[in-house]
């Protein structure tokens, strides 16, 4: 995959790039009826109509494809049909018809092509878009789609050029290095797809201009510091300024410092090094 440049006949032109979607090998086609859904958008409202996320409506309409993140359908060998592009995420996914005749979308890693065969079980061989248990899986490898428990479908490294590596096996527990840098324990017993996912330049695009932006769903973001003293702690003051004192939410609320992740999650305790080190003078977090 490569980026694109246009010929610069307007401002947000001459800035943007795009995708040229090399990998994709169905870009005319719609997708698979069958394994799609209607996408109910909220605008970043629950269930009261109360917005709990800022900043979000609008957007292009989109369909929801399901996507097998479980890869349960062991002994049945699959072809990829095709490799197609999903609005719903950064990363491509496939199209793989099984031996049975059933159709499943899959996650798509770097290097798949239409004709390939895909696989998922305890026995078959470690390639490129095969899923497995991490206990029936050499290590060194690079994988995605991890399951965080037995049985649940993956959870981490599902983003665009992501892949994690798999260091080695002790007690019952598989360790892995995310992405993040972050390295942690997880259960042998939880499968994993080999490969590093495409769509790896996705991270380089640069949108151009605020339209593209608004596509995505995303609304306009207005820094406190612009706003006015009645709307934000930071608004207020004659020219320019930093908001005079430390970083705030509009309700008040300290933005730096504080923890964002409950210290008794279960699964804190699986983190052999954080992503983040400590800073000087800062008690480490429970584990």
């Amino acid at each position: 995959m490569a980026l694109k440049q246009y010929k610069p006949t307007s401002p947000g032109r001459r800035a943007g790039t795009v995708s040229d979607f090399a990998e994709l090998t169905n870009t005319q086609s719609a997708p698979l009826k069958s394994l799609c859904e209607r996408l109910v958008r909220r605008g970043g409202r629950n269930h009261h109509g109360w917005i709990t996320s800022r900043h979000r409506g609008g957007g292009a309409r989109r369909i929801y494809r399901r996507i097998d993140f479980k890869r349960d359908k062991d002994g049945v060998v699959g072809t990829v049909e095709s490799v197609e592009y999903d609005p719903n995420r950064s990363s491509h996914i496939a199209l793989v018809k099984y031996a049975d005749g059933e159709y499943r979308y899959i996650l798509a890693p770097f290097g798949m092509k239409a004709g390939m065969s895909v696989q998922s079980g305890e026995s078959v061989e470690p390639l490129l878009g095969h899923a497995m248990p991490l206990k029936s899986m050499p290590t060194g490898m690079d994988v995605h789609n991890i399951e965080m428990n037995a049985g649940q479908g993956g959870k981490l490294v599902r983003a665009a050029g992501g892949s994690a590596r798999y260091l080695s096996r002790e007690g019952g527990w598989a360790i892995l290095v995310l992405p993040s840098g972050e390295m942690r324990q997880v259960r042998e017993e939880c499968r994993a797809t080999i490969g590093q996912l495409g769509n790896v330049e996705r991270q380089n695009i640069n949108w151009g201009k605020a339209g593209r932006t608004r596509h995505r769903g995303r609304r306009p973001y207005v820094r406190g510091t612009a706003q006015n003293p009645v709307s934000h702690p930071l608004g207020g003051g004659e020219g320019r300024s930093g908001g005079g004192r430390h970083p705030c939410s509009k309700w008040g609320k300290l933005a730096k410092g504080g923890r964002t992740r409950a210290a008794r999650k279960p699964s804190s305790k699986r983190i052999l090094r954080r992503r983040r080190s400590v800073r000087y003078g800062q008690l480490p977090r429970p584990s």
